[in-house]
């Protein structure tokens, strides 16, 4: 599969809930990958929830095991930049939903990566074109947005902005198809599709709960089982994190001056209270 892949090399910034799922995924089609992370324990706990990903796929069946055994060779963590983005074509971020966070990364890549990398961001909502205005190719930077868990969800949402090189997009296309992606391409605007979809989806269940409206179960449910959602939005924020969702909400509310994606006061209670959804054990749902 690596000759028809357009990036080989793929440096992954961020270990955690999503880097060690893209890492993944890139391994498994042929890539080398390295992982990057800021501690040693952080790179050991993303290469540690790949294995445990690929056993439980090898022992459902869904994982051949030496397929397994050759994607876990391809993998190096390190928590080296500079080594992690040495020769790579491909660096794709999955680091904190911070602009400024993402565009400092981006800028200290200048002096790291090779000339022609692409730099894809995983954020699910910040604008493309600011976080490019870091980049030393604003034109080679683009929005790869995966789903959690990255290794199951099947859709990658593809963002460009303006000066996106028409060439790159055509290549992250192609790289999604190449890892077992359904890509779908959308211009750079706040929230993109899916968020702009799910949060205000999400926003409006926590408003109907705090409203005594339904019980979370049944709010779930009716979206389940009425429109087949495979998942709740109150259950889906739970897996996300409350206070990512919260961020992301603020966010949207504001650059698209729509009170829609306002966070509800709930949603503020629970995230002062430390109550994120499962990484805290407690959310809507006990975890």
């Amino acid at each position: 599969m690596t000759d028809s892949l357009p990036f080989k090399r793929v440096a992954v910034v961020g270990a955690g809930t999503m880097g060690h799922g893209i890492a993944q995924v890139c391994a498994q089609a042929g890539c080398g990958v390295r992982l990057f992370d800021v501690d040693q324990a952080s790179v050991q706990n993303g290469l540690t929830r790949i294995k445990k990903n690929l056993d439980k796929g090898v022992e459902k069946g869904k994982v051949d095991a030496q397929d397994a055994e050759r994607a876990l060779t391809r993998i190096d963590g390190t928590i080296d930049l500079g080594m992690a983005v040495d020769e790579a074509d491909l660096v794709i971020e999955a680091i904190p939903e911070t602009l400024s966070i993402k565009a400092e990364l981006f800028a200290r890549l200048a002096g790291l990566t090779e000339e022609g990398a692409v730099y894809a961001t995983n954020t699910s909502s910040l604008s493309i074109a600011q976080i490019s205005e870091a980049a030393p190719d604003p034109s080679r930077v683009i929005g790869m947005h995966f789903f959690n868990p990255v290794h199951i969800m099947a859709l990658l949402e593809v963002v460009h902005h303006t000066g996106t090189d028409p060439q790159v997009v055509n290549d992250v296309l192609t790289f999604g198809k190449a890892i077992g992606k359904e890509t779908i391409l959308v211009k750079d605007s706040p929230g993109f599709a899916t968020s702009r979809l799910g949060v205000c989806l999400g926003m409006e269940a926590i408003r109907m709960l705090q409203d005594g409206v339904a019980s979370a179960e049944d709010i779930d449910k009716a979206m389940v089982l009425g429109y087949r959602h495979p998942i709740g939005p109150l259950k889906l924020t739970d897996l996300v994190g409350l206070d990512i969702r919260m961020s992301i909400g603020e966010y949207l509310a504001e650059e698209l001056d729509n009170s829609a994606f306002s966070p509800p006061r709930l949603m503020r209670e629970m995230v002062k209270n430390g109550v994120l959804g499962k990484k805290t054990g407690k959310g809507f749902y006990e975890w």
